[in-house]
């Protein structure tokens, strides 16, 4: 039984590598943007950066959003005529 601690630290493992730190967000949204010719200091470069922070924001919301079933399970309520299920009444 040795093999679960071991499968249990490769997990681990796997998830950390996953994450990114808020530099290196910033170095590959930068790269991004200089990649696209806009130049450091300038106003077009800073609103590349929020551009690329906000279609970030956006996936992270639609991803949350396609996925809301999965994550909460369906809201329901128990009762009355029927049961309620995301704003209506069904029977």
């Amino acid at each position: 039984m040795r093999i679960l601690p071991a499968l249990s630290l490769v997990a681990i493992a796997l998830a950390l590598s996953a994450c990114q730190t808020a530099e290196e967000i910033r170095a590959k949204d930068e790269a991004k943007c200089s990649g696209y010719g806009f130049r450091r200091g300038t106003e077009s470069f800073a609103n590349c950066l929020m551009n690329q922070d906000l279609n970030r924001q956006a996936d992270q919301r639609a991803f949350m959003e396609s996925n809301d079933d999965f994550f909460w399970g369906p809201p329901y309520v128990i009762g009355g005529p029927g049961y309620y299920h995301r704003g209506y009444w069904r029977r």
